[in-house]
């Protein structure tokens, strides 16, 4: 079958071995997995920081983003059958989705949405299982609360941006400010519903305070939070709540003391990698999301669609989504 893999150590995008098209055998299921055949995937920085962080000797496959359906099942899956359409966000220490069959454990998976095709749906599932975990889990909000508080969205334009911005306004009753640094992602923003747009390149609370905001409650830090996080504890009120998912080299906690600020990580992967016995929460998280999009409460983050899924317009996803430009998710379609 149909694969993209890279074979070493490449830093830059431009490298030829960066990613290459190869063929592999057809994977065979385990006992809980089910045998996808992949019509779309996405990308996403976890792709890229994988790629150019990881020394290999082997063909290692990418990809923890996919639409798809289900050709076989293992001998324990009781979720789904032959035929059914799925997403998913897989699995970081197994084989990934740039591939025309994939194996996923069935407890990570969801129903795709009837109301998308593959490319809408393969916008989804990491992003809104990172969103739906960092507000809900991570930061302790409750639906239907936050009458009066704030949250505010480092980096709101990207993939999971895109998604918190939508589940805080639309299953909350946060005030919901993100923040981006151009007209174009700034419109995007406000296109997925925040009431407020702030420029992260600038001072945050003159902003603010321009907005009639002294403080905030909630922070998700999406991007460059060593940058900003002095910024964040600033507009941060007392006894409130930072939730981070990127990868600062560093990182000095102790000024969250003076306000007693509580600090959360989020890896929508943690409960795939130990099989925790939650596990099966993304499995039912990802079938909420497809509900409320049948419904129209939320929406497809697709941003830009490149084409079939090769090397080469993988080459290509991988240099936007590397470049910080990128808003909403970059998607491919089809062998």
């Amino acid at each position: 079958m149909k694969a993209i893999s890279f074979t070493q150590h490449a830093l830059s995008i431009e490298d030829p071995q960066a990613l290459q098209d190869i063929d592999v055998p057809v994977p065979t299921p385990g006992p809980r997995d089910l045998l996808v055949e992949v019509q779309a995937v996405s990308v996403n920085p976890v792709d890229t920081k994988v790629r150019a962080g990881t020394f290999t000797r082997e063909p290692k496959i990418l990809g923890w983003d996919a639409a798809g359906i289900v050709r076989e099942v293992g001998a324990e899956v009781t979720l789904f059958h032959p035929g059914d359409e799925v997403f998913y966000a897989g699995s970081i220490v197994r084989a990934g989705s740039y591939s025309q069959l994939h194996l996923v454990d069935e407890r990570i998976v969801g129903h795709k949405p009837r109301s998308l095709g593959a490319a809408s749906a393969a916008a989804l599932p990491l992003t809104s299982i990172t969103a739906w975990e960092l507000l809900f889990d991570r930061l302790g909000v409750a639906e239907e609360s936050g009458q009066g508080e704030c949250l505010l969205i480092i980096g709101a334009a990207g993939g999971v941006g895109s998604m918190l911005v939508q589940l805080a306004r639309q299953l909350t009753r946060l005030t919901v400010i993100g923040t981006a640094s151009r007209a174009e992602t700034a419109d995007w923003v406000r296109h997925m519903g925040a009431h407020h747009v702030i420029d992260h390149s600038q001072p945050l609370l003159p902003q603010l305070e321009a907005l009639g905001v002294a403080e905030v409650s909630y922070v998700a830090s999406l991007t460059h939070t060593e940058l900003h996080l002095l910024q964040l504890i600033e507009v941060l009120r007392p006894q409130g709540r930072l939730a981070v998912i990127d990868d600062p080299q560093s990182l000095d906690v102790m000024p969250l003391k003076r306000k007693s600020l509580s600090l959360h990580w989020e890896l929508m992967f943690t409960r795939s990698l130990f099989e925790t016995p939650d596990m099966i929460k993304q499995h039912h998280l990802l079938n909420r999301v497809s509900n409320l999009i049948d419904q129209g409460v939320l929406r497809t983050t697709l941003g830009e669609h490149f084409g079939l899924i090769n090397a080469a317009n993988m080459r290509r996803a991988h240099g936007l989504v590397e470049s910080g430009k990128a808003k909403g998710k970059i998607v491919l379609e089809g062998f």
